[in-house]
C-alpha cells in the first residue's frame, strides 16, 4: 500500500500487489477502486502531471475524469 495523494480534496492509495489503485473524494465523500487497464492509465495520467509540476487545479481536473466511477460511499473512522 502505497499513498499517493492526501489533500483536503483527494485521497489516493496505490496497491501495486494486486494492481489497484483506490480514489476517494473527500469533498463528496465518495470513492472507487480502479483496477486493470483503467488503473494503469490513471497511474500513466497521475504520474505524467507529477512530472510536468502541475498544480493542484490541473491534479482536480485530471481526477474529475474519474468522478463517474466513484460510486462508493467513503465511510471515515
Amino acid at each position: 500500500m502505497q499513498i499517493v495523494l492526501n489533500n483536503p480534496a483527494w485521497y489516493i492509495v496505490d496497491y501495486p500487489s494486486v494492481g489497484a489503485i483506490e480514489i476517494i473524494d473527500k469533498r463528496r465523500a465518495r470513492g472507487g477502486m480502479l483496477a486493470g487497464e483503467t488503473a494503469i492509465r490513471f497511474r500513466r495520467e497521475l504520474q505524467d502531471m507529477m512530472d510536468q509540476g502541475e498544480d493542484s487545479d490541473d491534479v482536480d481536473l485530471c481526477l474529475e475524469d474519474y468522478d463517474s466511477l466513484l460510486l462508493q460511499p467513503a465511510i471515515y473512522q
